[in-house]
């Protein structure tokens, strides 16, 4: 029977063994679901036409989506890169420098407070495996965790979720254009993507392990700041060309 400590890292909760990458699902959908309204609130403020607000808001979801994607992808990709270089470079010092690397392990544990004898244990413990030694080197020493997410599904769950909650505040405008007649379409939409930002907010608190209502009025906030000032650079701009 696994203990609590287990169950809570065994990635068996309700998004299951999804629930690594559930970060990336957040940010993803915040910034598809901020970015994507707003243009609906500038293209709205210009008082465009409900046909040219869907070319620019699905403009902005797919072309936005791949990018933020491919970043994120580029980005964890990088990152494991970089720590196999080190890694490599850990094991070259030890292979060359034994005694400068186990002097430094020494030093490492002295700063944590031990003494001898003691501290002649750990060291000698630590550095009869080379692998333990190059673990403790990246951790201790360069303050280097190896990231075990895959950078395809870091970029997949970043893409899928950008879609997603990005397409809510064009779903009004979607559907009245295939004649289903919708009063007050900006109306609706902006409802529609607040409770879009408050699912998003939810999910952002289970990462963070902050307040759920902290979460969700955060990024409620963000999502209005950014509509508001969406709504009346279009309305100025429209203004200003007319």
């Amino acid at each position: 029977m696994k203990s609590m400590e287990e169950n809570i890292h065994s990635g068996k909760g309700f998004f299951g063994r999804q629930q690594n990458y559930l970060s990336e699902f957040v940010y993803g959908g915040i910034d598809g679901s901020v970015t994507t309204f707003a243009v609906v609130a500038g293209a709205v403020g210009a008082g465009l036409d409900n046909s040219i607000i869907i070319i620019l808001g699905f403009a902005n979801l797919f072309a936005d989506g791949f990018s933020m994607s491919i970043g994120a992808y580029m980005s964890a990709k990088s990152e494991i890169q970089h720590f196999e270089k080190q890694k490599a470079i850990e094991y070259w010092e030890i292979e060359n420098l034994p005694e400068t690397e186990k002097q430094e392990i020494r030093d490492i544990y002295i700063d944590k407070g031990f003494k001898e004898p003691l501290l002649s244990q750990i060291v000698d413990v630590i550095t009869e495996d080379k692998d333990r030694w190059v673990d403790v080197m990246m951790k201790d020493e360069l303050g280097i965790v190896k990231n075990d997410k895959s950078p395809f599904q870091i970029g997949l769950f970043t893409f899928v979720s950008f879609l997603i909650i990005g397409l809510i505040p064009l779903f009004v405008f979607v559907i009245d254009y295939f004649n289903v007649n919708v009063d007050n379409k900006f109306l609706w939409s902006s409802l529609m993507t607040a409770m879009g930002f408050t699912i998003i907010g939810y999910l952002k608190s289970k990462v963070t392990n902050n307040s759920i209502w902290k979460g969700i009025l955060e990024t409620l906030l963000l999502g209005g700041l950014a509509a508001v000032v969406a709504y009346f650079v279009g309305d100025f701009l429209e203004q200003i060309i007319n």
